[in-house]
């Protein structure tokens, strides 16, 4: 049955409606913003037992948890015979399509035989057969691949058909044959969506925030896996993004930052369409009088990608300047990250500047937060096109933000943009605009007018009900539709945190250059500053 553009199937891997954060803020938002628009939202999840953490709106009709891990859903009888024989075909051309591109074996066409198996509840018992793990190691020590070199043992081949059997997992995931599929990342949250448009028809829409692969690439750095388990998994990685790429009917990437790296994995031009971000003017207004204190104020997650240290050693080149200035931190400490906290207490304290910094922790009102500053400041090493920039913007609050991302395309020329990772440039933009109220005063102008006229919520919702119906065929809203667009005027806010999470890893040395079939995001990473070094 086609779709009418009514019915959407939302993919998420990690995010709404299980956890907050900027992508969940952005999946409510659009849920909310379209009342016609039957959602269901089908979440990977890592157990399944993770719990809603959001009011759920009324036409969020259906909510699905589907868990990578835990024990494999399906039956656990072997494939025998013909059926086995067919698997190890399709198993090792699915195989040298990862490791060695130049084999000619389509990625593509052996994942839809996959994901078949997957339907059918056969697909992990099969991956984790004798056969399976033999297949891998026989082309991992192929003499011409780099993966034989590093002497893959037997625990290699477990721990990557481990992960390898856990990422494809989602094949098995079906979605409505009158929705339209729509992943809001690329990577695992492609996977159903790319087998419902495959053998349903089922329109497919992807979405990128964040790099998807970019984040592999860095986060595989710091993994504890033997070079040819990162190969491997980098590998998959690799060919699935660009598979979604080519295959989706329509990318909307939030900046063009990101349009770039998805031209250059193979998606064509004509269905890249960029949707900015949004916020309500009217949830984030004018901030009014600046603190009495020239004072930085910074709102996000305290997490590494945010670069506090950058910001922290920044502060101390301001305060030996401007010994009244002060620096305040907002926002949460997430799970497995306090000691990362405590690091830019024991920086602070070595600068001797601890007594001007508070961190304030999580507050319910965002907008106080950009108040609290003269400046608003964005420190990242990595970023898509950070809310945290837009609402500051909104509030009327000049900015000083690392050239990271979509950052430059958010600000233009109302704000400062600075190199990341460039302490003394960062203290030095400060410097300039605390010592300067009237150009703080004009850029904040700018900004608020910026925002209304580019990056409202509504605009960047309208955008999408006009894709989904295009997507599925169906003629344009008529002016019954007008009045369900005015709900962001009424909008609150729902989740105080609505910094973009790209869940990317502090850069430094790897090997790009060791990537399989010379990546083009290992190219990109490099061209972007990150130095080749060992990776394995």
């Amino acid at each position: 049955m086609p779709s009418s553009g009514r019915h959407v199937t939302m993919l998420t891997e990690g995010t709404y409606p299980h956890v907050h954060g900027g992508v969940s803020t952005w999946c409510d938002q659009l849920v909310r913003g379209m009342p016609e628009v039957d959602f269901h939202v089908l979440a990977l999840t890592g157990s399944g037992r993770e719990p809603v953490t959001w009011e759920l709106p009324p036409n969020l009709y259906r909510h699905t948890s589907f868990p990578l891990w835990g024990p494999a859903r399906g039956r656990g009888r072997p494939l025998i015979g013909r059926e086995r024989r067919r698997f190890t075909d399709t198993y090792e051309r699915f195989l040298l399509s990862i490791l060695d591109p130049s084999a000619g074996c389509d990625f593509g066409e052996s994942l839809y035989t996959l994901a078949l198996l997957a339907r059918r509840g056969r697909l992990s018992t099969a991956l984790r057969s004798e056969s399976a793990l033999r297949s891998l190691m026989w082309i991992w020590t192929m003499p011409h691949l780099r993966t034989a070199a590093a002497r893959p043992t037997v625990h290699d081949a477990l721990t990557g058909t481990d992960l390898l059997e856990h990422a494809l997992r989602p094949l098995a995931a079906r979605i409505p044959g009158d929705s339209v599929a729509h992943a809001v990342s690329s990577g695992l949250a492609t996977l159903p969506a790319l087998a419902a448009q495959r053998f349903e028809g089922v329109p497919f829409l992807l979405t990128e925030h964040g790099i998807y692969l970019r984040e592999r690439y860095l986060g595989y750095r710091s993994e504890a896996q033997r070079w040819p388990v990162k190969a491997l998994m980098l590998g998959f990685y690799r060919e699935l993004n660009s598979l979604g790429y080519r295959k989706a009917d329509l990318i909307t990437p939030c900046n063009q930052y990101n349009r770039r790296w998805e031209e250059r994995g193979g998606a064509p031009k004509e269905r890249i369409r960029t949707v900015y971000n949004g916020v309500d003017p009217h949830a984030f207004p004018l901030a009014g009088p600046e603190p009495a204190l020239p004072t930085l104020s910074w709102c996000g997650r305290i997490d590494p990608i945010k670069d506090l240290e950058t910001l922290i050693r920044a502060y101390a080149i301001v305060r030996a300047e401007l010994p009244e200035a002060r620096l305040r931190l907002f926002g949460p400490v997430p799970a497995g990250n306090e000691d990362y906290r405590t690091r830019l207490e024991k920086l602070a304290a070595e600068l001797g500047v601890g007594d001007g910094i508070t961190f304030e922790g999580r507050v319910s009102d965002v907008a106080r937060a950009y108040a609290a500053g003269s400046l608003v400041m964005l420190s990242s090493i990595s970023e898509g096109f950070p809310f945290s920039l837009i609402e500051a913007m909104s509030c009327g609050r000049a900015t000083v933000s690392t050239d990271v991302g979509g950052v430059r395309e958010a600000v233009g020329d109302t704000g400062l943009v600075v190199p990341p990772r460039e302490p003394a440039v960062m203290a030095e933009a400060a410097m300039a605009l605390l010592r300067d109220s009237e150009r703080r005063a004009e850029l904040g102008r700018r900004a608020r007018q910026r925002v209304i006229d580019q990056f409202t919520l509504r605009r960047s919702v309208d955008g999408f009900r006009r894709i989904y119906l295009e997507l599925a065929g169906a003629p344009e809203p008529g002016p019954e539709a007008e009045e369900t667009r005015d709900w962001t005027l009424r909008l609150r806010i729902t989740d105080p945190w609505r910094d973009v999470p790209t869940e990317e890893f502090p850069g430094g040395d790897f090997a790009a250059e060791k990537f399989p079939g010379g990546d083009f995001a290992a190219e990109g990473l490099v061209a972007e500053g990150f130095v080749a070094g060992e990776a394995a």
